[in-house]
């Protein structure tokens, strides 16, 4: 039985326990089963599943149809809860709040309107188009370039790691416009995924199947009218999308380690091994006890987190410490899962083994944990320098 007690804690309000634990309920019944060979036809299932439920709206901000304002914390129950049941599942909602979180906090209200209902509804999908070959964590350095004619922009470049690629509706996509060397000289536009001189170049197959793809764009024209922001805003819009979504990916690590427990604790207290169950082994024990403790040591700095952003602070910091402590503790919590399973825990189809492939891209994606270790000295040194 999956635990809801952190849903008291005083970093959520009455409203978030409620919304946690309907979701949970409904999750059981319509996403926990979608799985299947063709990944592509599940999340877009998924995600118009989402939709449906009226659940997409709380990972979409700036109102029509969605919520006026993002509510952090509500995101990250809901990538805990879904993950917990559904890693793909998690995958869509994320996805969905992601790839329009720009249009969210800087779009004009003619971009809000034409993208954000649709995506709340799940009609539309989207995806966040900033990762390159040589520019992940080194975001200052990406070289996919926009030049201005007129009244268009010209896009010629590649991304790559685009999560959703291959299925979304339109992408944001972050572009070197050059006003300034560096992270000052980079724009942002929505390209639908219909735009002549865009295409897939290429599907990416990784270890927990979800669409990912790289792009090319090629004399790829849109209207300035789809540029999200002013010109040279684009690092700031980036960042400031991530900032809110960062704290989720530690939210969907917890809720992979939650799982990792329950399982955990259902094969030791089963198992019976010397004429006796696995958990009366003190080693298990030992080993439950660590399992807990990491879980609920990542689970206080994830929603403190989400608490600070939804009173208006800045959470640079608190948010490197909430994904670098949850995904890494996930993954330690999910070995020992695997562990405690012995054979049966590296046999496909076993939900150790898919939380196994699920936790290892976390500690990566959306700034990894060497570069979640580099924020928080920086931001430590900010402090003590004044």
């Amino acid at each position: 039985m999956r635990e809801l007690a952190h849903l008291d804690w005083p970093f959520l309000e009455e409203g978030h326990g409620v919304f946690a634990a309907e979701l949970d309920a409904w999750a059981r019944e319509h996403v926990a089963h979608i799985h299947g060979p063709d990944v592509d036809a599940a999340c877009r299932a998924l995600v118009r599943s989402l939709g449906d439920g009226g659940w997409l709206r709380h990972a979409v901000g700036g109102a029509h149809g969605a919520q006026e304002v993002i509510d952090t914390r509500a995101i990250c129950l809901a990538r805990e809860t879904l993950a917990y049941h559904n890693g793909l599942a998690d995958f869509a909602f994320a996805m969905q709040g992601l790839g329009s979180g720009a249009i969210s906090l800087q779009g004009t209200p003619a971009q809000k309107e034409r993208y954000l209902p649709r995506v709340a509804r799940g009609e539309a999908i989207a995806a966040f188009a900033l990762s390159e070959p040589d520019a992940g964590s080194d975001v200052g350095n990406l070289q996919c370039g926009a030049h201005i004619e007129g009244d268009h922009a010209v896009l010629t470049g590649e991304k790559t790691w685009i999560s959703n690629g291959g299925i979304a509706d339109f992408y944001v996509v972050f572009c070197r416009t050059g006003e300034a060397p560096g992270p000052r000289g980079i724009s942002a536009f929505v390209v639908d995924a219909d735009t002549p001189g865009f295409e897939i170049a290429e599907r990416i197959e990784v270890i927990a199947p979800h669409p990912l793809a790289r792009l090319r764009f090629h004399d790829c024209r849109i209207p300035l009218s789809q540029r999200i922001g002013a010109p040279g805003e684009g690092f700031k819009v980036a960042m400031r999308t991530l900032d809110v979504f960062r704290t989720s990916v530690a939210a969907a690590a917890l809720g992979f380690a939650r799982r990792a427990m329950d399982e955990a604790l259902k094969r030791a207290t089963t198992r019976r091994m010397f004429n006796q169950t696995l958990a009366d082994f003190q080693l298990t024990q030992a080993k439950l006890a660590q399992m807990a403790t990491t879980i609920d040591s990542a689970a206080l700095l994830v929603y403190r987190a989400a608490w600070l952003r939804d009173q208006g602070q800045n959470v640079t910091k608190e948010a490197a410490m909430a994904k670098m402590t949850a995904t890494e503790g996930a993954q330690q919590v999910i070995d020992a899962a695997v562990q405690m399973f012995g054979g049966l825990g590296v046999m496909h189809g076993q939900v150790v083994e898919q939380l196994y492939r699920e936790i290892r891209s976390l500690r990566i994606y959306e700034g990894a944990t060497e570069v979640q270790q580099l924020i928080i000295a920086r931001e430590l040194l900010k402090e003590t320098r004044g």
